[in-house]
Protein backbone atom coordinates (compact mmCIF):
# COMPACT_ATOMS: atom_id res chain seq x y z
CA UNK A 1 0.00 0.00 0.00
CA UNK A 2 1.01 3.47 -0.48
CA UNK A 3 1.49 6.58 1.77
CA UNK A 4 1.23 10.39 1.51
CA UNK A 5 3.04 12.21 4.24
CA UNK A 6 1.22 14.19 6.89
CA UNK A 7 3.12 17.26 8.00
CA UNK A 8 0.36 18.86 9.99
CA UNK A 9 -1.36 16.31 12.52
CA UNK A 10 -3.60 18.92 14.03
CA UNK A 11 -7.77 17.34 13.21
CA UNK A 12 -5.85 14.14 10.99
CA UNK A 13 -8.23 11.52 11.29
CA UNK A 14 -6.05 8.92 12.60
CA UNK A 15 -7.16 4.93 13.35
CA UNK A 16 -4.73 2.75 14.96
CA UNK A 17 -5.19 -1.07 14.84
CA UNK A 18 -5.00 -2.96 17.69
CA UNK A 19 -4.18 -2.22 21.31
CA UNK A 20 -0.85 -3.32 23.12
CA UNK A 21 2.90 -2.32 22.92
CA UNK A 22 2.94 -0.89 20.10
CA UNK A 23 -0.59 0.44 19.15
CA UNK A 24 -0.72 2.48 23.09
CA UNK A 25 2.00 4.66 22.44
CA UNK A 26 1.15 5.34 18.83
CA UNK A 27 -2.41 6.40 19.84
CA UNK A 28 -1.19 8.64 22.80
CA UNK A 29 1.50 10.12 20.43
CA UNK A 30 -0.86 11.15 17.77
CA UNK A 31 -2.92 11.89 20.50
CA UNK A 32 -0.53 14.54 21.62
CA UNK A 33 0.62 15.72 17.83
CA UNK A 34 -3.40 16.66 17.91
CA UNK A 35 -4.81 14.08 15.52
CA UNK A 36 -8.18 13.27 15.82
CA UNK A 37 -7.45 9.27 17.10
CA UNK A 38 -9.73 6.16 17.30
CA UNK A 39 -8.92 2.87 17.94
CA UNK A 40 -9.88 -0.12 16.65
CA UNK A 41 -9.29 -3.63 18.66
CA UNK A 42 -10.72 -7.22 17.58
CA UNK A 43 -10.50 -8.36 21.19
CA UNK A 44 -13.32 -6.91 23.84
CA UNK A 45 -11.52 -8.43 27.40
CA UNK A 46 -10.96 -7.45 30.43
CA UNK A 47 -7.53 -6.33 29.58
CA UNK A 48 -8.29 -4.48 26.40
CA UNK A 49 -11.17 -2.93 28.54
CA UNK A 50 -8.70 -1.58 30.92
CA UNK A 51 -6.20 -0.26 28.29
CA UNK A 52 -9.34 1.39 26.46
CA UNK A 53 -10.60 2.98 29.85
CA UNK A 54 -6.70 4.71 30.17
CA UNK A 55 -6.57 6.04 26.66
CA UNK A 56 -10.61 7.24 26.92
CA UNK A 57 -9.29 9.56 29.39
CA UNK A 58 -7.04 11.28 27.48
CA UNK A 59 -9.97 11.83 24.84
CA UNK A 60 -8.71 9.44 22.37
CA UNK A 61 -11.83 6.77 21.37
CA UNK A 62 -11.38 3.30 21.61
CA UNK A 63 -14.03 0.71 19.89
CA UNK A 64 -13.65 -2.85 21.48
CA UNK A 65 -14.70 -6.33 19.17
CA UNK A 66 -14.28 -4.30 16.01
CA UNK A 67 -11.37 -4.29 14.06
CA UNK A 68 -12.90 -4.70 11.00
CA UNK A 69 -14.41 -1.82 9.67
CA UNK A 70 -12.76 1.65 8.68
CA UNK A 71 -14.26 4.33 11.18
CA UNK A 72 -15.68 7.23 9.10
CA UNK A 73 -13.25 10.34 7.88
CA UNK A 74 -10.22 8.11 8.40
CA UNK A 75 -7.15 9.71 6.81
CA UNK A 76 -4.42 7.11 7.83
CA UNK A 77 -4.33 3.64 9.58
CA UNK A 78 -1.29 3.27 12.44
CA UNK A 79 -1.15 -0.37 12.69
CA UNK A 80 0.53 -2.65 15.36
CA UNK A 81 2.89 -5.17 13.43
CA UNK A 82 0.77 -8.26 14.50
CA UNK A 83 -2.54 -7.17 12.36
CA UNK A 84 -1.91 -9.56 9.11
CA UNK A 85 -2.17 -7.84 5.41
CA UNK A 86 -5.42 -9.38 4.66
CA UNK A 87 -7.19 -8.11 7.76
CA UNK A 88 -10.99 -6.53 6.09
CA UNK A 89 -9.81 -3.16 7.58
CA UNK A 90 -7.04 -3.11 5.26
CA UNK A 91 -9.13 -3.87 2.73
CA UNK A 92 -11.78 -1.45 3.26
CA UNK A 93 -8.78 1.15 3.54
CA UNK A 94 -7.31 0.49 -0.21
CA UNK A 95 -10.43 0.75 -1.35
CA UNK A 96 -10.74 4.22 0.17
CA UNK A 97 -7.30 5.16 -0.91
CA UNK A 98 -5.99 5.32 2.99
CA UNK A 99 -2.56 4.42 3.63
CA UNK A 100 -1.12 2.03 6.24
CA UNK A 101 1.23 2.37 8.22
CA UNK A 102 3.69 0.56 11.29
CA UNK A 103 4.40 1.88 14.31
CA UNK A 104 8.13 1.63 12.60
CA UNK A 105 7.33 4.51 10.10
CA UNK A 106 5.68 6.50 11.95
CA UNK A 107 8.77 6.57 14.09
CA UNK A 108 10.59 6.97 10.87
CA UNK A 109 8.40 10.24 9.32
CA UNK A 110 8.73 11.86 12.59
CA UNK A 111 12.49 11.63 13.34
CA UNK A 112 13.57 15.39 13.37
CA UNK A 113 16.18 16.93 10.57
CA UNK A 114 19.11 16.44 12.77
CA UNK A 115 18.09 12.40 13.87
CA UNK A 116 20.26 9.78 14.64
CA UNK A 117 20.89 7.51 11.42
CA UNK A 118 19.66 3.91 11.63
CA UNK A 119 21.76 0.45 11.55
CA UNK A 120 18.92 -1.71 10.54
CA UNK A 121 19.17 -5.63 11.47
CA UNK A 122 16.53 -8.32 10.18
CA UNK A 123 16.88 -12.27 9.51
CA UNK A 124 14.77 -15.10 10.64
CA UNK A 125 17.27 -15.87 13.61
CA UNK A 126 19.99 -13.97 15.71
CA UNK A 127 18.23 -10.31 14.99
CA UNK A 128 18.68 -9.59 18.87
CA UNK A 129 22.18 -11.05 19.30
CA UNK A 130 23.49 -9.00 16.31
CA UNK A 131 21.59 -5.81 17.41
CA UNK A 132 23.16 -6.18 20.59
CA UNK A 133 26.43 -6.71 19.81
CA UNK A 134 26.35 -3.80 17.46
CA UNK A 135 25.31 -1.72 19.87
CA UNK A 136 28.39 -2.23 22.08
CA UNK A 137 30.42 -2.41 19.38
CA UNK A 138 29.28 1.46 18.46
CA UNK A 139 29.60 2.25 22.55
CA UNK A 140 33.23 0.96 22.28
CA UNK A 141 33.72 3.98 19.41
CA UNK A 142 32.50 6.17 21.81
CA UNK A 143 29.28 6.69 20.07
CA UNK A 144 25.89 7.60 21.74
CA UNK A 145 23.54 4.69 20.56
CA UNK A 146 20.79 2.02 21.87
CA UNK A 147 19.78 -1.21 20.60
CA UNK A 148 15.67 -0.50 19.85
CA UNK A 149 12.92 -1.86 17.64
CA UNK A 150 11.47 -5.18 18.07
CA UNK A 151 14.16 -5.95 20.57
CA UNK A 152 11.52 -4.57 23.01
CA UNK A 153 12.62 -0.53 22.88
CA UNK A 154 9.89 1.76 21.14
CA UNK A 155 11.36 3.36 18.22
CA UNK A 156 8.56 6.11 19.18
CA UNK A 157 10.11 6.72 22.34
CA UNK A 158 13.54 6.95 21.40
CA UNK A 159 13.11 9.28 18.52
CA UNK A 160 10.59 11.53 20.41
CA UNK A 161 12.62 11.29 23.73
CA UNK A 162 14.84 14.04 24.73
CA UNK A 163 18.35 11.66 24.27
CA UNK A 164 20.27 12.61 21.36
CA UNK A 165 21.95 9.68 19.76
CA UNK A 166 24.80 9.59 17.30
CA UNK A 167 23.58 6.10 15.60
CA UNK A 168 20.85 3.42 16.73
CA UNK A 169 21.12 -0.41 16.35
CA UNK A 170 17.31 -0.90 15.59
CA UNK A 171 16.25 -4.68 15.07
CA UNK A 172 13.04 -4.99 12.79
CA UNK A 173 10.69 -7.90 12.65
CA UNK A 174 9.56 -8.66 8.65
CA UNK A 175 5.70 -7.25 10.48
CA UNK A 176 7.10 -4.26 11.26
CA UNK A 177 9.06 -3.51 7.50
CA UNK A 178 5.77 -4.88 5.62
CA UNK A 179 4.36 -1.82 7.26
CA UNK A 180 7.53 0.75 6.98
CA UNK A 181 7.58 2.11 3.29
CA UNK A 182 9.70 4.93 3.08
CA UNK A 183 12.26 3.55 5.78
CA UNK A 184 15.55 4.36 4.60
CA UNK A 185 18.60 3.02 6.68
CA UNK A 186 21.92 4.00 6.47
CA UNK A 187 23.36 0.42 6.27
CA UNK A 188 20.96 -3.03 7.06
CA UNK A 189 21.71 -6.69 7.29
CA UNK A 190 19.46 -9.92 6.59
CA UNK A 191 21.04 -12.36 8.84
CA UNK A 192 19.56 -15.30 7.05
CA UNK A 193 15.74 -16.40 5.60
CA UNK A 194 14.24 -19.92 6.48
CA UNK A 195 10.31 -20.70 6.48
CA UNK A 196 8.58 -18.85 9.41
CA UNK A 197 5.38 -16.80 9.91
CA UNK A 198 4.22 -18.21 6.25
CA UNK A 199 0.96 -17.76 8.23
CA UNK A 200 1.53 -14.26 8.25
CA UNK A 201 3.24 -13.29 5.03
CA UNK A 202 1.31 -15.99 3.21
CA UNK A 203 4.31 -17.44 1.38
CA UNK A 204 7.98 -17.75 1.40
CA UNK A 205 8.24 -15.50 -1.01
CA UNK A 206 6.49 -12.61 -0.05
CA UNK A 207 8.24 -13.11 3.90
CA UNK A 208 11.48 -12.77 2.11
CA UNK A 209 9.79 -9.85 0.02
CA UNK A 210 9.37 -8.37 3.12
CA UNK A 211 12.56 -8.43 4.90
CA UNK A 212 14.07 -7.39 1.74
CA UNK A 213 12.57 -4.06 2.55
CA UNK A 214 15.58 -2.95 4.84
CA UNK A 215 18.26 -2.48 2.09
CA UNK A 216 15.66 -0.18 0.16
CA UNK A 217 17.59 3.18 0.26
CA UNK A 218 20.68 2.14 2.03
CA UNK A 219 23.09 4.67 1.58
CA UNK A 220 26.62 3.19 2.54
CA UNK A 221 26.37 -0.78 2.89
CA UNK A 222 24.07 -3.76 2.43
CA UNK A 223 25.11 -6.54 4.20
CA UNK A 224 24.27 -10.28 3.43
CA UNK A 225 25.18 -13.58 4.38
CA UNK A 226 27.58 -15.60 1.89
CA UNK A 227 26.11 -18.37 2.66
CA UNK A 228 22.53 -17.48 2.28
CA UNK A 229 22.32 -16.60 -1.43
CA UNK A 230 18.42 -15.74 -0.62
CA UNK A 231 20.47 -12.66 1.26
CA UNK A 232 22.40 -11.55 -1.79
CA UNK A 233 19.23 -12.15 -4.38
CA UNK A 234 17.33 -9.38 -1.69
CA UNK A 235 20.01 -6.77 -2.17
CA UNK A 236 20.75 -7.08 -6.30
CA UNK A 237 16.96 -6.52 -6.05
CA UNK A 238 16.94 -3.30 -3.89
CA UNK A 239 17.06 0.07 -5.20
CA UNK A 240 19.84 1.84 -2.93
CA UNK A 241 21.17 5.49 -3.26
CA UNK A 242 24.12 5.58 -5.43
CA UNK A 243 27.42 4.45 -4.06
CA UNK A 244 26.51 2.10 -1.61
CA UNK A 245 28.21 -1.20 -1.67
CA UNK A 246 27.15 -5.08 -1.22
CA UNK A 247 29.15 -6.36 1.39
CA UNK A 248 29.16 -10.14 2.66
CA UNK A 249 29.97 -12.01 5.76
CA UNK A 250 31.32 -15.64 5.74
CA UNK A 251 32.77 -18.12 8.48
CA UNK A 252 35.39 -18.87 5.45
CA UNK A 253 38.06 -16.46 3.96
CA UNK A 254 36.91 -13.39 3.36
CA UNK A 255 36.55 -12.28 -0.80
CA UNK A 256 37.15 -8.69 -1.60
CA UNK A 257 34.17 -6.46 0.27
CA UNK A 258 33.74 -9.51 2.74
CA UNK A 259 34.28 -9.99 6.27
CA UNK A 260 35.30 -13.06 7.03
CA UNK A 261 37.87 -15.60 9.09
CA UNK A 262 41.26 -16.42 8.62
CA UNK A 263 43.16 -18.82 11.62
CA UNK A 264 40.99 -17.72 14.14
CA UNK A 265 40.82 -14.09 13.20
CA UNK A 266 37.60 -11.99 12.13
CA UNK A 267 39.03 -9.78 9.25
CA UNK A 268 37.90 -7.16 7.28
CA UNK A 269 38.53 -6.75 3.20
CA UNK A 270 35.34 -4.56 2.58
CA UNK A 271 36.28 -1.29 4.36
CA UNK A 272 39.72 -1.21 3.74
CA UNK A 273 42.52 0.47 1.56
CA UNK A 274 42.71 -1.28 -1.56
CA UNK A 275 40.47 -4.75 -0.38
CA UNK A 276 41.83 -6.70 -3.14
CA UNK A 277 45.45 -6.44 -1.45
CA UNK A 278 44.54 -5.91 1.91
CA UNK A 279 42.51 -7.00 4.80
CA UNK A 280 42.09 -5.64 8.86
CA UNK A 281 42.28 -7.93 11.79
CA UNK A 282 39.08 -7.10 13.79
CA UNK A 283 39.13 -9.60 16.97
CA UNK A 284 39.93 -13.35 17.51
CA UNK A 285 36.64 -15.86 17.62
CA UNK A 286 37.38 -16.04 21.13
CA UNK A 287 36.72 -12.58 21.88
CA UNK A 288 32.79 -13.65 20.52
CA UNK A 289 30.49 -15.31 23.35
CA UNK A 290 29.72 -17.90 22.74
CA UNK A 291 32.06 -18.95 19.70
CA UNK A 292 29.47 -20.87 18.28
CA UNK A 293 29.37 -20.80 14.76
CA UNK A 294 26.14 -19.27 13.69
CA UNK A 295 27.25 -16.43 17.04
CA UNK A 296 30.26 -16.09 14.54
CA UNK A 297 28.23 -14.70 11.70
CA UNK A 298 26.37 -12.57 14.15
CA UNK A 299 29.75 -11.27 15.09
CA UNK A 300 30.70 -10.54 11.18
CA UNK A 301 27.20 -9.01 10.66
CA UNK A 302 27.36 -6.43 13.42
CA UNK A 303 31.05 -5.94 12.62
CA UNK A 304 30.00 -4.72 8.91
CA UNK A 305 27.44 -2.45 9.95
CA UNK A 306 29.50 -0.94 12.61
CA UNK A 307 32.44 -0.99 9.91
CA UNK A 308 30.01 0.86 7.53
CA UNK A 309 29.61 3.60 9.49
CA UNK A 310 33.11 4.66 9.86
CA UNK A 311 34.22 2.53 13.37
CA UNK A 312 37.80 1.82 14.04
CA UNK A 313 38.76 -2.12 14.45
CA UNK A 314 39.74 -1.97 17.96
CA UNK A 315 36.60 -0.68 19.06
CA UNK A 316 35.46 -4.10 17.23
CA UNK A 317 37.02 -5.86 19.04
CA UNK A 318 36.64 -4.06 22.25
CA UNK A 319 32.69 -4.71 21.31
CA UNK A 320 33.04 -8.37 20.97
CA UNK A 321 34.37 -8.50 24.34
CA UNK A 322 32.37 -6.46 26.17
CA UNK A 323 29.01 -7.92 24.87
CA UNK A 324 27.06 -10.90 27.34
CA UNK A 325 24.48 -12.51 25.24
CA UNK A 326 20.97 -13.04 26.85
CA UNK A 327 19.54 -15.77 28.91
CA UNK A 328 18.19 -18.45 26.87
CA UNK A 329 20.46 -17.95 23.74
CA UNK A 330 22.86 -21.10 23.41
CA UNK A 331 24.07 -21.00 27.27
CA UNK A 332 26.33 -23.01 29.22
CA UNK A 333 24.17 -23.36 32.31
CA UNK A 334 26.76 -25.72 33.97
CA UNK A 335 28.83 -28.89 33.61
CA UNK A 336 27.88 -32.47 35.99
CA UNK A 337 30.20 -35.15 35.80
CA UNK A 338 32.07 -34.05 32.76
CA UNK A 339 28.81 -32.97 30.79
CA UNK A 340 27.70 -29.43 29.40
CA UNK A 341 24.53 -28.50 29.90
CA UNK A 342 23.37 -25.91 27.77
CA UNK A 343 20.30 -23.90 27.46
CA UNK A 344 19.23 -22.21 24.15
CA UNK A 345 15.62 -22.57 24.80
CA UNK A 346 15.62 -19.35 22.46
CA UNK A 347 15.71 -22.26 19.55
CA UNK A 348 12.25 -22.06 19.25
CA UNK A 349 12.16 -23.34 15.41
CA UNK A 350 14.02 -25.63 12.86
CA UNK A 351 16.31 -22.88 11.52
CA UNK A 352 17.75 -21.83 15.19
CA UNK A 353 17.72 -25.51 16.12
CA UNK A 354 19.74 -25.87 13.66
CA UNK A 355 22.26 -23.74 14.24
CA UNK A 356 22.54 -24.84 18.08
CA UNK A 357 22.90 -28.39 17.35
CA UNK A 358 25.87 -27.31 14.56
CA UNK A 359 28.23 -26.12 17.55
CA UNK A 360 28.65 -28.98 19.30
CA UNK A 361 29.87 -32.88 18.27
CA UNK A 362 28.36 -35.10 20.63
CA UNK A 363 24.62 -34.01 21.89
CA UNK A 364 21.60 -35.25 24.03
CA UNK A 365 19.53 -33.21 22.18
CA UNK A 366 15.79 -31.84 24.59
CA UNK A 367 13.23 -30.79 22.10
CA UNK A 368 9.87 -30.91 21.21
CA UNK A 369 7.13 -28.05 21.63
CA UNK A 370 4.59 -26.35 19.55
CA UNK A 371 5.39 -27.33 16.01
CA UNK A 372 3.73 -24.11 14.55
CA UNK A 373 3.78 -25.91 11.14
CA UNK A 374 7.46 -26.74 11.17
CA UNK A 375 8.93 -30.21 9.40
CA UNK A 376 11.83 -31.36 11.06
CA UNK A 377 13.16 -34.00 8.53
CA UNK A 378 15.79 -31.82 7.27
CA UNK A 379 17.11 -30.81 11.06
CA UNK A 380 17.23 -34.23 11.87
CA UNK A 381 18.84 -35.28 8.41
CA UNK A 382 21.66 -32.78 9.30
CA UNK A 383 22.44 -33.29 13.11
CA UNK A 384 21.87 -37.64 12.90
CA UNK A 385 25.65 -38.15 13.48
CA UNK A 386 25.69 -35.49 16.21
CA UNK A 387 23.37 -37.13 18.18
CA UNK A 388 23.94 -39.39 21.00
CA UNK A 389 20.71 -39.89 22.28
CA UNK A 390 17.47 -37.65 21.84
CA UNK A 391 14.58 -36.65 25.02
CA UNK A 392 11.45 -35.10 23.71
CA UNK A 393 8.51 -33.16 25.12
CA UNK A 394 6.00 -31.26 24.25
CA UNK A 395 2.73 -31.31 22.03
CA UNK A 396 3.75 -32.22 19.03
CA UNK A 397 6.96 -34.06 20.07
CA UNK A 398 5.66 -36.81 17.95
CA UNK A 399 6.64 -35.22 14.84
CA UNK A 400 9.98 -35.20 15.87
CA UNK A 401 10.27 -38.61 16.85
CA UNK A 402 9.13 -39.44 13.09
CA UNK A 403 11.88 -37.60 11.64
CA UNK A 404 14.09 -39.15 14.13
CA UNK A 405 12.54 -42.83 12.56
CA UNK A 406 13.43 -41.76 9.15
CA UNK A 407 16.86 -39.96 9.48
CA UNK A 408 18.39 -41.16 12.88
CA UNK A 409 16.72 -44.55 13.32
CA UNK A 410 19.85 -46.17 15.86
CA UNK A 411 19.75 -43.17 18.16
CA UNK A 412 17.85 -44.04 21.19
CA UNK A 413 15.00 -41.77 22.37
CA UNK A 414 12.81 -41.38 25.24
CA UNK A 415 9.39 -40.11 24.74
CA UNK A 416 8.26 -37.73 27.88
CA UNK A 417 4.23 -37.65 27.38
CA UNK A 418 4.06 -35.40 30.28
CA UNK A 419 3.59 -31.38 30.25
CA UNK A 420 3.13 -30.46 34.07
CA UNK A 421 5.53 -28.47 36.11
CA UNK A 422 8.04 -31.82 36.38
CA UNK A 423 8.23 -32.46 32.88
CA UNK A 424 11.76 -30.62 32.48
CA UNK A 425 12.84 -32.50 35.80
CA UNK A 426 12.23 -35.49 34.31
CA UNK A 427 13.66 -34.77 30.54
CA UNK A 428 16.70 -33.37 32.11
CA UNK A 429 17.46 -37.19 34.55
CA UNK A 430 16.45 -38.82 31.33
CA UNK A 431 19.47 -36.63 29.40
CA UNK A 432 21.73 -37.44 32.26
CA UNK A 433 21.50 -40.99 31.24
CA UNK A 434 21.58 -41.21 27.70
CA UNK A 435 25.30 -38.91 27.85
CA UNK A 436 28.78 -39.86 28.27
CA UNK A 437 31.82 -37.45 29.41
CA UNK A 438 32.55 -35.20 27.01
CA UNK A 439 28.64 -34.60 25.75
CA UNK A 440 26.87 -31.48 25.49
CA UNK A 441 23.39 -31.82 26.64
CA UNK A 442 21.30 -29.32 24.28
CA UNK A 443 18.24 -27.39 25.20
CA UNK A 444 17.29 -26.33 21.34
CA UNK A 445 13.51 -27.32 21.44
CA UNK A 446 12.90 -26.33 17.42
CA UNK A 447 9.06 -25.73 18.88
CA UNK A 448 7.68 -22.97 20.90
CA UNK A 449 6.88 -23.54 23.95
CA UNK A 450 3.56 -22.04 25.16
CA UNK A 451 2.21 -25.44 25.32
CA UNK A 452 3.79 -26.34 28.81
CA UNK A 453 5.42 -22.96 29.30
CA UNK A 454 4.61 -19.19 29.53
CA UNK A 455 7.75 -18.46 27.15
CA UNK A 456 10.50 -19.73 25.98
CA UNK A 457 12.23 -18.16 29.08
CA UNK A 458 10.25 -20.04 31.84
CA UNK A 459 11.06 -23.15 29.59
CA UNK A 460 14.60 -21.96 29.81
CA UNK A 461 14.27 -21.31 33.38
CA UNK A 462 13.17 -24.90 34.48
CA UNK A 463 15.89 -26.64 32.06
CA UNK A 464 18.61 -24.32 34.42
CA UNK A 465 16.78 -25.27 37.94
CA UNK A 466 16.71 -28.62 36.63
CA UNK A 467 20.41 -28.84 35.74
CA UNK A 468 21.28 -27.05 39.34
CA UNK A 469 19.54 -29.90 41.27
CA UNK A 470 21.43 -32.33 39.04
CA UNK A 471 24.55 -30.72 40.34
CA UNK A 472 23.88 -30.60 43.83
CA UNK A 473 22.83 -34.32 43.39
CA UNK A 474 19.15 -33.74 44.44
Amino acid sequence: MGSREVTDWQGKHVTVAGLGVSGIPAAKVLHGLGAVVTVVNDGDDERARAQAAELEKLGITVRLGDGATLPEGTELIVTTPGWQPGKPLFTAAAKAGVPVWGDVELAWRLRGPDAAPWLAVTGTNGKTTTVQMLASILEAAGLRTAAVGNIGVSLLDVVLGEEQYDVLAVELSSYQLHWAPSLRAHSATVLNLAPDHLDWHGSMEAYAADKGRIYEGNRVACVYNAADKATEDLVRAADVEEGCRAVGFTLGTPGPSQLGVVEGILVDRAFVENRHKNAQELAEVSDVNPPAPHNIANALAAAALARAFGVPATAVRDGLRAFTPDAHRIAHVADVDQVAYVDDSKATNTHAAGASLAAYESIVWIAGGLAKGAVFDELVAGAAKRLRGVVLIGADRGLIREALVRHAPEVPVVDLDRADTGAMREAVRAAQGLARAGDTVLLAPACASMDMFANYNKRGDAFAQAVRELGAGA
